[in-house]
């Protein structure tokens, strides 16, 4: 049977983690009670996460590592930047923010599942998606630098950063901004999915070559012993880099300028601490390679590493996911990601021009179901978004229709890409947006909710979003046909049990489907909303005797204007639905659709404000929170009915 915890230590002595109010705690605790500070700190991440959700496996992993940072340093003076952040669980529990706090993790009011600027002074810097550590903490060093100030920056990059192109633009630029500057490469072989590519293979190999660095090692005390051993020693890194280390193989690090020390036992505390005091005195920038075990304490998560990086409420002992508890015994709803990854098998087997990509996500995107079935049709570039978008793009010139699986809020990265690559060439790559709309556990870095803004303004860009499942895959086969670019957006979670029929539809593009005829008002919804519509509908035509009628929008661009304008011809008033935020999103499509045809009708749009939305328990809760519960609609959509007439007096005054 898995046990929830690592029980190869018991501990008799009083708990340790209610008595860490903060770093000075932890700094004062004798050595011999350490091992029992991170037992403790694995048992609460694990019964928080258990019931909550959250990222499992990489706090388990950096437990350790965690400790002993603060042994060493001290923040806030000292500014830790965690790469993702999602990895930053136990920096809270050193840092004051346990108990209830830290039990009400990705809850309402409770502490966020990444740093937050806003949430701790310790927190220095902010992140969710991978890859802006180095970056970032490069900027602060160098900042510090010209104030002329001492304080300590430490980076604490993942292996899978390192696939990502902005570590390696910011590892170029290190020795030419700072003198110091310590990078911890937190080397446990996975980012969500193992990682790919050749700099996984060259991370493994300089892991399993421990004598590389005692061999450095012994080398430099040889020569710093010599009379005018400094200057010996200086002509030997010189002579060992131009004639490519002939005798001892350097890392890549050390090309781009950081000393190289590893690899280091990640779980050894003592060993953590004796590298991090040297680090903090070295007078060059420094990379620590770091070994660890993702999951490290639940033999769960170290059996299932993808499925414990992000995990929903699961059973400790057994590891299984915790079900809803439901009064019957109907089957829940496949998944978003899981509809479009069995449908794009269905498509790839049929066509083997077809192909499937993604950024190091395949189960989270549902890509995991083409790598399975075929897998020469699936490529898996690790983080790299902005590859990703241009090597589909690549791939399209050559007669290939390429799938891009990436969720919204990570494919704004790839902007720029889209516009320059794919959409200016006008080729025909599909774009599978996973996590559209809120991600409510996750928050503002998480949250799908920008994509229609940065997307509609680009020319030859066909965008869509379904209504249910089997819209979905009638989505995919029409994008799969087009001359361009298609891009669909969809969901985090369940669809709604939508039967798939068994051959695909192709939807004719930029029409909309009139699912209810009203006489009143006309509700224009898209995608999820379409439900919320209809409940709408019905809610108004029983309590306020108007007739509702109800539009699935199915495409933002191109945007229906001819229905449109038949509605906005003897409809009073209309209204637009969206999980997005209003600033450019699909209301602002049919407004500027209204004001190029000079028609007047008013519209009431509703969706996401002008503002990022936290991280909250569901989506009812952020809903209420921002005026977009059931009740705040329909009381809007009242107030907007009964205004009417004085908008258009207003309008034509």
């Amino acid at each position: 049977m898995n046990t929830p915890a690592d029980s190869s230590a018991s501990f008799s002595a009083p708990p340790l983690l209610p008595t860490i109010h903060g770093p000075a705690d932890v700094k004062a605790l004798p050595p011999g009670r350490l091992p029992q500070l991170a037992q403790e700190i694995r048992d609460e991440i694990i019964a928080v996460t258990a019931k909550n959700g959250g990222h499992v496996g990489p706090n388990l992993g950096v437990v350790e590592l965690s400790i002993a940072l603060h042994r060493v340093f001290s923040t806030p003076e000292d500014q830790f930047v965690f790469d993702v952040a999602h990895q930053g669980y136990v920096h809270k529990l050193l840092t004051g923010r346990g108990g209830e706090f830290f039990r009400g993790l990705r809850q309402s009011g409770g502490a966020s599942g990444f740093l937050y600027r806003a949430e701790s002074k310790h927190d220095s810097y902010g992140a969710g998606h991978a890859g802006t550590a180095l970056s970032a903490a490069l900027g602060m060093a160098t900042a510090r630098d010209l104030r002329g100030t001492h304080e300590h920056v430490v980076a604490l990059c993942g292996d899978a950063a390192f696939t990502c192109g902005i570590t390696m633009e910011a590892l170029n630029n290190v020795v030419s901004s700072t003198k110091r500057l310590i990078v911890i490469l937190n080397d446990n072989e996975w980012s969500i999915a193992k990682n790919v590519g050749a700099i996984s293979k060259y991370l493994n190999r300089l892991s399993t070559n421990p004598t590389y660095n005692r061999v450095h090692g012994d080398l430099e005390r040889f020569f710093t012993s010599l009379p005018g051993g400094q200057d010996m020693h200086q002509m030997w890194v010189k002579w060992k880099r131009e004639t490519k280390d002939f005798f001892v193989p350097s890392s890549l690090f050390e090309k781009f300028g950081l000393r190289y020390i590893g690899p280091i036992n990640g779980h050894n505390l003592d060993e953590l601490v004796k590298n991090l005091e040297f680090a903090k005195q070295s007078d060059t920038p420094i990379i620590l390679h770091v070994l660890t075990k993702k999951g490290k304490g639940l033999e769960a998560a170290l059996a299932h590493p993808e499925k414990f990086h992000g995990a929903s409420p699961y059973d400790p002992a057994t590891g299984e996911s915790l079900k809803p508890s439901v009064a019957h015994a109907t089957p829940a709803p496949p998944h978003y990601q899981d509809v479009m990854g069995k449908a794009l098998v269905r498509f790839a087997k049929a066509d083997a021009r077809i192909v499937g990509i993604t950024g190091a996500m395949p189960s989270g995107t549902g890509l995991a179901h083409l790598a399975n079935e075929c897998p020469k049709q699936f490529f898996d570039v690790g983080i790299a978004e902005e590859h990703a978008v241009i090597f589909a793009a690549g791939l399209a010139t050559k007669g290939i229709r390429p799938v891009v699986a990436i969720y919204s809020t990570f494919l704004q990265r790839g902007f720029d890409p889209i516009v320059h690559d794919i959409a200016l060439q006008n080729l025909p790559v599909t774009f599978v947006m996973d996590r559209a709309g809120l991600s409510p556990n996750d928050g503002p870095t998480h949250h799908g909710l920008f994509d229609l803004s940065y997307l509609r303004c680009v020319p030859n860009a066909v965008i869509m979003q379904p209504k249910d499942e089997d819209e979905l895959v009638d989505m995919m086969h029409t994008s799969l046909q087009l001359p361009g670019p298609g891009f669909i957006r969809y969901p985090r979670g369940a669809g709604l049990g939508v039967k798939i029929k068994d051959a695909p539809a192709a939807l004719t593009v930029g029409q909309a489907e009139v699912i209810r005829q009203g006489s009143n008002i006309m509700i224009w919804a898209l995608g999820t909303m379409v439900q919320d519509a209809l409940a709408l509908a019905a809610r108004l035509e029983a309590e306020e005797n108007l007739s509702v009628g109800v539009v699935n929008a199915r495409f933002v661009k191109p945007l229906d204007r001819t229905l449109l304008l038949s509605h906005a011809a003897c409809i009073p008033l209309l209204i637009t639905m969206e999980d997005h935020v209003l600033a450019g999103g699909f209301g602002s499509t049919v407004l500027e659709a209204l004001q190029e045809a000079d028609c007047q009708t008013p519209v009431e749009r509703i969706g996401w404000p002008d503002k990022f939305v936290e991280h909250g328990s569901s989506q009812e809760i952020l809903r209420s929170s921002y005026g977009l519960s059931a009740d705040d609609i329909y009381r809007r959509v009242i107030s907007r009915w009964r205004n009417r007439h004085a908008d258009h007096v207003e309008a034509g005054a």
